[in-house]
């Protein structure tokens, strides 16, 4: 009998392999910081212990020199040595880290996910959040964690467990049985997940191999997938039990020559003969659509797809808007025909932060696919705008796949602290349930427009 083992992510301080651009260019005028240094040894009576303390409690003058080499890489931008001695000193935000990411993907963004990846642990601020109270995406959505109302179920440190676990596949409304007790109808087909993260692959510019198996060796290690085409994975020679191809009516045959069955299969867009076909040769296999934001979310489930993985490009737009108002439409429109528990949703694009992922879920979305934070995570710098799959380019530092590896491991296990936090605050015992549940979410428009709606010229 096999015995029962909590889930549990393995992290390892795994440092940068490449530089990494300071937040602040510190800024020392050399020839006023010697006049200074001449005048406070006269008012001091030359005691150099008092003349060499300088005004900063991070060490950013802390060498034997003090200010004429400063160390940037200390600096928080507190400004206080550019309060005291503004003819001296002046700090300023670094040009090269506000090329980092893209228009979507900010540079705090990215500090974050180098902080998670590295340490593997949740990022503590202790000045707290000083930024826009509400924004565009997902900073229009607030969470409702009142620990007043409901019970904290701590599920970080382990004094009760919460499941993260997701189920993948089609669960049919209900069972039919023969006389002697067989089902005789459609019966759940469904593969479980310890985490509801999925990997989805490189953009198809990445051809950096190393890239490759480390996103490989990680969804090994978290027990997760990785969705990616059936030929990448015949070309790289990558097979387990944690590749989920992808597949067109064009290559199904490229399927026979994997060294085992997989547990998943996602099909390129609706093709209904080959859907069936891939149903009839990989009878215990989840089969699900692989398709942008539509409304042919309905159609598709009534015609027995359990699984549909939903794609927004990488800044999270869609066809129907902004990835966020996509998914709320593509779980809503399931549930009034009474659809939504027969189907598994999958989401991916525009999950940039750790908070995107439980609010894509508390939108509707039953797991998410991760995709740029990955690249991120291994040290991926953008040239230009990164938001189309087919054209994004990546430069990556030379790594190794063990490297890689802990460093997506790192980000999940962080990715799954924070998600254990919300759901502990919102007295939640599984993922599960947070689905679709949007009576714990604030939609900053709706409020706006239930507060102001009333008022002349108020525009909602």
């Amino acid at each position: 009998m096999s015995s029962y083992h909590r889930y549990h992510i393995e992290t390892e301080p795994i440092p940068n392999l490449a530089g990494h651009p300071n937040r602040f260019v510190v800024k020392v005028r050399r020839v006023k910081l010697a006049e200074l240094l001449i005048k406070e040894l006269l008012r001091e009576r030359f005691d150099l212990a008092v003349v060499a303390s300088r005004p900063c409690v991070y060490g950013v003058f802390s060498r034997p020199i003090g200010g004429f080499a400063p160390k940037p890489q200390f600096c928080v931008g507190c400004l206080r040595c550019t309060v005291q001695y503004p003819d001296v000193v002046q700090i300023h935000p670094n040009p090269a880290r506000l090329e980092l990411g893209d228009s979507f993907m900010t540079p705090d963004q990215v500090d974050t996910i180098l902080y998670e990846a590295a340490s593997g642990r949740v990022p503590v601020r202790g000045a707290g959040y000083r930024g826009p109270f509400a924004g565009p995406g997902w900073d229009g959505l607030w969470t409702d964690m009142s620990e007043i109302v409901r019970p904290t179920r701590d599920g970080i440190h382990g004094r009760e467990f919460i499941s993260t676990s997701v189920d993948l596949g089609s669960k049919p409304a209900f069972l039919d049985f023969d006389s002697s007790g067989n089902p005789t109808g459609a019966t759940p087909k469904t593969i479980i997940l310890p985490i509801p993260c999925l990997f989805d692959p490189p953009p198809t510019t990445v051809s950096d191999r190393q890239v490759w198996r480390a996103f490989s060796e990680a969804a090994g290690a978290l027990k997760t997938l990785m969705v990616l085409p059936v030929r990448s994975m015949l070309e790289l020679a990558l097979q387990g039990p944690q590749f989920a191809p992808v597949v067109t009516p064009a290559n199904l045959a490229d399927l026979d020559r994997l060294s085992e069955p997989p547990r998943m299969i996602e099909l390129e867009g609706w093709q209904p003969e080959a859907f069936e076909q891939l149903q009839r040769a990989f009878p215990k296999a989840v089969v699900g659509i692989r398709m942008p934001y539509s409304d042919e979310v309905v159609e598709l489930a009534r015609r027995g797809v359990g699984l549909l993985h939903l794609t927004a490009d990488y800044h999270g737009g869609t066809g129907r808007g902004f990835v966020m108002d996509a998914i709320r439409a593509a779980h809503e429109s399931l549930v009034a025909e009474g659809l939504r528990e027969q189907v598994t949703l999958v989401g991916s694009g525009g999950i940039a932060a750790a908070e995107h992922v439980p609010k894509a879920i508390l939108c509707g979305l039953d797991a998410v696919a991760l995709d740029t934070p990955l690249l991120i995570a291994l040290q991926g710098r953008f040239r230009g705008e990164c938001a189309d799959p087919l054209t994004a380019e990546v430069e990556f530092p030379a790594l190794r796949p063990a490297w890689g590896a802990q460093r997506l491991c790192n980000l999940v296990a962080s990715w799954r602290d924070q998600l254990l936090e919300i759901l502990g605050a919102m007295g939640l015992r599984e993922v599960r349930r947070l689905r679709g549940e949007l009576g714990r979410a604030m939609f900053h428009a709706d409020l706006e427009r239930e507060a102001f709606a009333s008022i002349q010229g108020f525009e909602g």
